[in-house]
């Protein structure tokens, strides 16, 4: 397993946000993690990449023990993410914004409007590397967002809801776009709330309900699973 945690739980003083849970991802695989609002996806996302701390439990890079390592450090081993809403540097070029990340993983400048030239090609971008951020559509704010967390080079990308928001047209260009992004080698951890896209997307789909996992498996078992369908559906 690229990244495994065991036994997650996040506890909010007395309010317990995860219980329990446990999560793998293979190299190259492609997982949705989906629940109800409030089932806890984010907080396990932030559990993942080091911006909150679980209370109890194991989180593990390629074998490697980084429950207490900071989410710099994380990124630096391959582990990424976008976030639901794009907060791109407005005074800066959309290449600027892909440069910034850059800078940061490689430590110099040296090669660095190149690399950056690069993943705006990778995520349909190029032709926009000149203009500011503001001027861009909710999709393409969709493909810088994706680009910025390819600057870290990521051999796991999590994509948290990268199409909240969008035309059906839209959601099928970022699908389009992560499902190439998974063929030349990256893991991708997919949350979202859109389940044609879910459904499309994943090889294995992951369930929670108030922080727990209730269901883990392909697309038709978790479908036709009774927890998931009270879940979703009530009785």
């Amino acid at each position: 397993m690229i990244v495994e945690a065991v036994g997650i739980t996040r506890r909010f003083g007395g309010f317990t946000a995860l219980q329990g849970v446990d999560f793998r991802l293979a190299p190259k695989e492609r997982v949705a993690l989906i629940g109800p609002n409030g089932s806890g996806k984010s907080t396990f996302v932030n559990c993942l990449t080091g911006v909150l701390p679980p209370s109890a439990g194991t989180v593990r890079f390629e074998g490697m023990d980084i429950t207490a390592m900071p989410a710099w450090r994380r990124a630096r081993l391959g582990l990424s993410r976008s976030f639901q809403i794009p907060r791109p540097f407005g005074g800066m070029t959309v290449r600027e914004n892909i440069e910034i990340p850059l800078t940061f993983i490689a430590g110099d400048r040296a090669g660095l409007a190149a690399a950056a030239d690069a993943i705006l090609a990778q995520v349909g971008l190029l032709s926009l590397s000149a203009v500011r951020p503001r001027t861009l559509s909710q999709v393409e704010l969709r493909r810088l967002e994706l680009g910025r967390a390819l600057a870290a080079r990521p051999r796991v990308l999590i994509a948290d809801e990268a199409m909240a928001g969008l035309s059906d047209s839209e959601v099928d260009e970022i699908l389009d776009l992560l499902l190439r992004l998974n063929s030349e080698g990256i893991a991708i951890l997919l949350i979202e709330h859109i389940m044609r896209a879910v459904m499309r997307f994943s090889e294995r789909i992951v369930v929670l309900v108030a922080g727990q996992k209730i269901a883990d498996g392909t697309p038709d078992e978790v479908r036709a699973h009774p927890e998931v369908v009270r879940a979703y559906l009530g009785e």
